[in-house]
This record gives C-alpha cells, sequence and structure tokens, in this order.
C-alpha cells in the first residue's frame, strides 16, 4: 500500500499572490507600512529579511494623535532596522478632532473616519506619487479574510502580508520583538499592550473603533479620556441633530450606544447598560478597519457604522 503524502510546512503557507523576487529593486522598493504596533513592526523586518535593506522603504502615517511611547518605539525600530522610517501624514488637519467635527462623525459605512482621512487618503496620495513593487500590511494569520478583502478591492495597491506568508499571529510579533533585544539594542514593547489593549494607535483619544470592551476598560482605567470621548458624541449630536456615537448593541434588542447618557435621546441606551466584557482583539490602524470585509469580527460589530457622514 502506498504511503500517504507527508506535506511539508512550506504547503501550509498562504500564497501572498502574484508575488515576483524580479520586480523588486532600490528603484521600485517594497513600501512596508509601519503603524506603531508591533504587527506591523515585525512586518517591516521581515521584508527587510526577505528583500534586502536597500529594497524596502518604511513609512509611517502620523495621525498626531499617538502617544509619546509610540515615538520611542520608532526610534528603537530605526534602530532595530538600520534604516530611517519616513513618516508622513496629512496636510489639512492638524488633529484628530478637526477630522470628527469637519464631517459630524465618528464611524461611517466604510469605516471610521479618522482612519480613511489621516490614513488611508494619505496613503493612497503617496501610492500614485512613488514608485514600488508591492506594499507590505502587517495583517497576520488570523486576519486572513481582512487580507483577501484588501486584495479583492484594491488590487492596484499590490497588497503582501509577510505575516500571514510566515503564519505568524499578533503573540509570535511580540516574542520577536523581545528576542531582538540584546546587549546592543533595546526594543520596548508599546505600553498600550502592557496595559491590556491590543493596538497602540490613537493613544491621546483612545481608538473609535475599538468596541464595548475596550471602551469599559478605558472608563475603568481613564476616565479623563473616556469623559473626552463622551463629550465629544454629544456635541457632534447636537451639531448633525441626529445621534452620533461609536457604538451600537448587537443582541436581539439592537440599538445604538451612547458612552454616556445625551438629554435629548434618552430612549438610546449608553454604555452603562452593558453587560461587562473585556476588550476583543484590534486590527492596527491602517486605513482599511471596516472597509469591505468579507467578514466582520466580533468587536467591528460593535461598531456604529452609520450610512452617510
Amino acid at each position: 500500500m502506498k504511503k500517504p503524502t507527508k506535506h511539508k510546512k512550506e504547503n501550509k503557507k498562504i500564497n501572498m499572490g502574484d508575488f515576483s523576487i524580479h520586480n523588486i529593486t532600490k528603484d521600485t522598493p517594497v513600501i512596508a507600512w509601519w503603524s506603531g504596533g508591533v504587527s506591523s513592526a515585525v512586518t517591516c523586518k521581515l521584508c527587510i529579511d526577505f528583500f534586502g535593506l536597500e529594497n524596502v522603504k518604511i513609512v509611517f502615517i502620523d495621525t498626531k494623535n499617538e502617544s509619546d511611547d509610540t515615538y520611542v518605539f520608532l526610534s528603537q525600530c530605526e534602530a532595530w532596522y538600520g534604516k530611517e522610517i519616513e513618516t508622513i501624514s496629512h496636510s489639512d488637519f492638524t488633529n484628530i478632532r478637526e477630522v470628527w467635527y469637519k464631517y459630524k462623525s465618528l464611524n461611517v459605512a466604510t469605516g471610521a473616519i479618522c482612519s480613511t482621512t489621516l490614513k488611508r487618503f494619505v496613503r493612497e496620495v503617496y501610492q500614485r506619487n512613488n514608485k514600488f513593487s508591492y506594499q507590505a500590511f502587517g495583517f497576520d494569520i488570523e486576519e486572513i479574510n481582512r487580507a483577501k478583502s484588501l486584495k479583492m478591492n484594491h488590487p492596484d495597491s499590490k497588497p503582501i502580508f509577510p505575516l500571514i506568508f510566515e503564519l505568524m499571529r499578533k503573540k509570535d510579533c511580540v516574542k520577536t520583538i523581545q528576542d531582538a533585544n540584546n546587549v546592543f539594542l533595546t526594543i520596548e514593547i508599546p505600553q498600550a499592550y502592557k496595559q491590556g489593549y491590543h493596538n497602540n494607535n490613537c493613544w491621546k483619544t483612545m481608538c473609535v473603533q475599538g468596541g464595548i470592551g475596550y471602551w469599559q476598560k478605558v472608563q475603568r482605567e481613564q476616565p479623563e479620556k473616556f469623559d473626552a470621548m463622551a463629550t465629544v458624541e454629544h456635541e457632534l449630536t447636537d451639531m448633525k441633530g441626529e445621534p452620533v456615537t461609536m457604538l451600537k448593541d448587537q443582541s436581539k434588542s439592537g440599538g445604538l450606544v451612547f458612552l454616556k447618557p445625551h438629554p435629548k435621546y434618552l430612549s438610546i441606551k449608553d454604555i452603562s447598560m452593558m453587560k461587562g466584557r473585556e476588550p476583543k482583539p484590534l486590527m492596527e490602524c491602517n486605513g482599511f478597519c471596516g472597509t469591505n470585509d468579507l467578514q466582520r469580527n466580533e468587536t467591528e460589530n460593535e461598531i456604529n457604522y452609520a450610512t452617510n457622514k
């Protein structure tokens, strides 16, 4: 009897798509997007290891809403890579609040208005103005649907996903960074992870895509930020003349959820009425959150994706 064929580990890897190393040169490099989190940090290092230092351009889109810790992490990653990280940002906005108040919105049908404006728009402008072979994004093995969605809906970005290719999860990225430390190099995992959050984006205001468990945690541990975002919801609601919330209830009763009760909309729930839960894992902010996903995760189902701006 013929013995069953043993599949090598390589056969289980996810195909990164139509990919040729011959397309990659210093004149048409891989653009590796660094977003301040562990997943994107390791993605950039993998690109350097795969394609060579001279063939990778590392770029950070600064929303100007990040923690000081993020910029320390950036400097440490530059030392790790042996390469400078290029920083770009939106020229029309000096802070994230300007975006929310211009559009009178926090989330829209295609995702977070701040992420779309301050990250996706900036990335697309950069994409049009620079030659590249591929763009590397920090989606891990648990975000395959998101990766497929990006390839299907944005083929012009020529995306590749080194973490998926290497079958890596976020916890593997944490270990990779920890293992990189030596007597000549110190890389500290950003404080957001150490405090129990699953991404390191928008620490100044916290993330509008966080979900109910995330904002319950913010209320317990950083009440001043919780109160500030509750005020933003109320002010945008008053400006727009209809409820503007980050969250919704995905239970049978459904409906929108304010952080705090709004005096004009007392029939709408607030977060104190929701069952306590732990924060769920978040994707790193790259401008594609909520955009044409094949399947939204549990956290995304708690987001109020409004149907208009």
